[in-house]
C-alpha cells in the first residue's frame, strides 16, 4: 500500500496505521506470560503480562527516504557480482521507521561485503549481532540481526538471517568486520547460533563448563543451581504468591 506525503496513514484491520511500502501477511496475535509461563505463582510479573507479536511483514517498494537509495545500490552491487537481488535476499522489511533486509544466509558474508566497500552504500560499522529465538517458526527458529551504521552517508540499515533448530549455522563475518568477534560470541554462548569461520567461538559470558544457552526461549525459567553458590533458584510457579 502507497501513500501520497500530507496524506494521514490509512487504517488496517486491527486499527493498526499501513506505514509506506508494508504489507501485512497475518492478523495479531497475542499471548499471555512470558517463557511459556501459565501459571498464578509467577511472582517476576511476567504471568499477567499480555505480549501483542506483529505478524511478519514483507514490503514493496518504494521503500520511503533513503531506504529506496540503499536497496537500489545494493541491487546494482549484487548484481555486478553475478547475482540477482532475490538471490541474496528474501524479504525486506519497512516498520517503525527501520528497513531489514532478511539475507540467505549463504550470501550474508557477499552482502556484507558489499555493504562495506561499494561507494555507495559504505557501511563500514557493523555496530553488532543480535540473537533471537523464535520456537514455533518452524524451519527458522534461530534469528541473527546485524546493525550496520554508514558514516559516509548517515544512514542506517539492518540485516536479519535466519537458521533452523537442526541446523543452526551462519556464516561469521569476521572476515568483513573484525569487531563482530566478540558479538558472535556473545550470540553463540545465549542463543547456540554457530558462526561458521569464527576464529575461536568460545563462550563469552558463561563459564566454559554451562550446560545450554541461556537466553532461549526453551531455558527453563528458573531452577537452575545458582553457580558457585550451592543453591537454588525456584521455578515461578513454585515460589511464594502474594496477594
Amino acid at each position: 500500500m502507497t501513500q501520497s506525503p500530507g496524506e494521514p496513514a490509512a487504517e488496517e484491520d486491527g486499527g493498526l496505521p499501513a506505514r509506506l511500502g508494508e504489507q501485512r501477511l497475518a492478523e495479531q496475535v497475542a499471548r499471555t506470560g512470558m517463557f511459556g509461563t501459565q501459571t498464578s505463582g509467577d511472582t517476576s510479573g511476567y504471568g499477567r503480562l499480555q505480549v501483542r507479536r506483529q505478524p511478519p511483514l514483507s514490503s514493496e517498494p518504494p521503500y520511503g527516504g533513503y531506504f529506496d537509495a540503499v536497496a537500489q545500490a545494493l541491487g546494482s552491487a549484487l548484481q555486478g557480482a553475478g547475482l540477482g537481488f532475490s538471490d541474496a535476499i528474501e524479504r525486506v522489511v519497512v516498520a517503525h521507521g527501520e528497513i531489514t533486509f532478511h539475507v540467505r544466509r549463504e550470501r550474508l558474508v557477499e552482502v556484507a561485503d558489499k555493504l562495506l566497500h561499494d561507494p555507495a552504500l559504505r557501511f563500514e560499522i557493523c555496530t553488532g549481532v543480535s540473537g533471537v529465538h523464535y520456537p514455533d517458526e518452524a524451519g527458522r527458529e534461530l534469528h541473527a540481526v546485524y546493525h550496520m551504521l554508514s558514516i559516509t552517508h548517515n544512514r542506517r540499515i539492518r540485516l536479519e538471517v535466519s537458521a533452523p533448530d537442526a541446523d543452526p549455522h551462519i556464516p561469521s563475518v569476521t572476515g568483513v568486520y573484525p569487531a563482530n568477534n566478540w558479538h558472535e560470541r556473545e550470540t553463540w554462548d545465549f542463543f547456540g547460533i554457530i558462526f561458521d569461520g569464527h576464529p575461536a567461538l568460545t563462550r563469552i559470558e558463561m563459564p566454559d563448563d554451562w550446560l545450554g544457552h541461556p537466553q532461549r526461549k526453551d531455558y527453563p525459567l528458573g531452577g537452575i543451581p545458582v553457580e558457585y553458590r550451592g543453591t537454588k533458584v525456584p521455578p515461578p510457579d513454585e515460589r511464594r504468591s502474594y496477594a
